[in-house]
């Protein structure tokens, strides 16, 4: 049995997922077996000639006419329009895998959590860095105690494609559709990762939130708009089990395009991750004197046995492979899948707190942890 796909957005996380969807028989031939039925977007001429690029059957101009339609709706729209479409999906039993953050308010992603609860569904947030098998093995890592006790977790993501005060306005310019800026494009990967990697939750944050270009010329346009998100954020953090954090995220780190790093400090040893080489782990173990970097392509390590032989590294879009076949495999077995709505919720609540602490100018507890 073929499972109906309908996607809303065909852009950049658009053409990630459709570019997974097309590889998972290719090398994942124990993956469900996929239909790209629909295509969802506004811009009709633009949406036909994405549709036949990306592979989908068909196009619609209204998500509200595909969502009972469909066996999954992938939302990979702005955030602001992850709410309705999500939860309307959710409510005609369609399973949904939603880009992150969840939604542009913490008020949007308790709507979808929600919904998610009460459906029989499947939902899932695609935080595709949990499915770097570097990740995976330095979750192993820190589960198995290599790391001992742990003390410290920091984690950056750095961009730079906003130095420029002449970059052009977009929606990620826009706290009515985007929630927030760095800290919810870029700081909800880190906080999601540092979560997962501890097995532990962040529970109290104090954030700092820094807007550095107030208005952006619009494309095409003889005018300029406010910009109403942060343009990067730090904060620092307490998790449950009694571990430090230390987040930082920035669309003006000069030099860095798309640095998304994390280290996590234990009683026994440490590693390390950078995304721009995402397939080596630095590791400190109890017996080392230093970082070793473990090239992580061998047979054994998780997913690599799907592709090439050990030493062929894998690039970015294989974590879209990755996640779409977890993802599906849930949804084929009837099962909840890992990063859920819940998940999703969590790392929101966190965002929220992070900016209700630099309002404040004090620590803030994060809510229900």
């Amino acid at each position: 049995m073929s499972l109906e796909v309908g996607v809303l957005g065909y852009r950049f996380m658009g053409r990630a997922h459709a570019n997974a969807l097309a590889r998972l028989p290719m090398f994942f031939p124990d993956a469900p077996e996929v239909e790209r039925s629909v295509l969802v977007g506004r811009d009709e001429a633009a949406l036909a000639d994405a549709a036949d690029r990306l592979g989908f059957a068909t196009t619609s101009t209204d998500w509200r006419e595909v969502v009972d339609e469909v066996d999954v709706f992938y939302n990979l729209g702005p955030n602001s329009l992850h709410v309705d479409p999500s939860v309307a999906a959710l409510d005609a039993g369609t399973h949904v895998f939603c880009e992150k953050p969840m939604a542009h308010t913490l008020a949007g992603a308790e709507e979808m959590a929600a919904a998610a609860d009460a459906s029989e569904a499947t939902a899932g947030v695609a935080f595709n860095y949990r499915f770097v098998p570097a990740i995976r093995l330095a979750r192993e890592l820190v589960a198995d105690g290599a790391l001992g006790e742990v003390h410290h977790v920091r984690a950056s993501y750095l961009q730079d494609w906003l130095v420029d005060p002449q970059a052009p306005w977009s929606w990620r310019n826009d706290a009515d559709v985007a929630g927030s800026g760095a800290l919810g494009d870029l700081g909800a990967h880190s906080i999601d990762l540092a979560q997962y990697l501890l097995g532990d939750r962040v529970t109290a944050v104090s954030g700092h939130l820094r807007t550095f270009v107030d208005e952006r010329p619009v494309p095409g346009e003889d005018e300029r708009r406010p910009v109403t998100v942060d343009d990067a954020y730090s904060a620092q953090a307490e998790f449950a089990g009694g571990a430090m954090g230390l987040f930082e995220a920035s669309r003006f780190a000069n030099g860095h395009k798309n640095a998304n790093t994390v280290e996590v400090n234990g009683s026994k040893g440490s590693l390390r991750f950078d995304l721009e080489r995402l397939n080596e782990l630095e590791v400190r173990r109890e017996d080392g004197r230093g970082f070793e970097t473990v090239l992580v392509t061998g047979e054994d390590d998780p997913y690599v046995d799907r592709w090439w032989p050990p030493g062929h590294v894998l690039g970015w879009e294989h974590t879209f492979v990755h996640e779409n076949y977890e993802f599906l495999s849930s949804v084929a077995a009837g099962e909840t899948h890992d990063p859920s709505f819940q998940d999703g919720l969590q790392v929101q609540r966190v965002l929220a707190a992070v900016e209700e602490s630099d309002e404040r100018r004090e620590w803030v507890d994060v809510a229900g942890a």
